[in-house]
């Protein structure tokens, strides 16, 4: 418990602002990717995602409430084991933050569209989020499909 605790509060202090100071979207946002995502805790969900969490990822599917996002989650990682997140700039104001961000993994399974083809990826997004009543309240997640398909196609050189 003490070492999710340490690597979530580091993974956090990387997205915050210049002054030391983090807002609840900050946090929030940070232990999203730290520990829903990079981590795969489930055990975190419950107390990070509220009840009707509204949530569109960045293969562009939507999803509502803990469950679906669970859902699409799960999707991902049978497309990408080892998929990460990396949060690669933050601006919070209050109850909402905007993040840019890094995606990367190997394609071990259905992804985007496409059958497994074992190579490497990395790709562009970007995510929107609130909070509410200490929860994140919406995800709302662009991911640059073009280029990932760009990178799994069986011909990457194809158009």
């Amino acid at each position: 418990m003490r070492k999710r605790a340490a690597a979530s509060r580091t993974a956090t202090a990387r997205c915050s602002f210049a002054s030391g100071s983090q807002s609840a979207s900050t946090l929030w946002s940070g232990r999203f990717y730290a520990d829903l995502w990079n981590r795969w805790d489930d055990d975190a969900v419950e107390d990070m995602l509220a009840e009707d969490f509204a949530f569109r990822g960045s293969m562009g599917t939507r999803a509502q409430g803990r469950d679906g996002w669970r859902g699409y989650r799960d999707a991902i990682r049978r497309g990408a084991p080892d998929f990460r997140n990396e949060i690669t700039g933050l601006v919070a104001d209050g109850q909402r933050a905007a993040a840019r961000l890094s995606y990367t993994g190997h394609h071990a399974g259905p992804l985007a569209g496409l059958t497994a083809t074992g190579r490497q990826f990395e790709y562009a997004g970007a995510a929107f989020f609130t909070t509410r009543d200490g929860q994140l309240a919406s995800a709302w997640v662009l991911g640059d499909l073009d280029g990932l398909r760009r990178q799994l196609r069986p011909d990457p050189d194809l158009p």
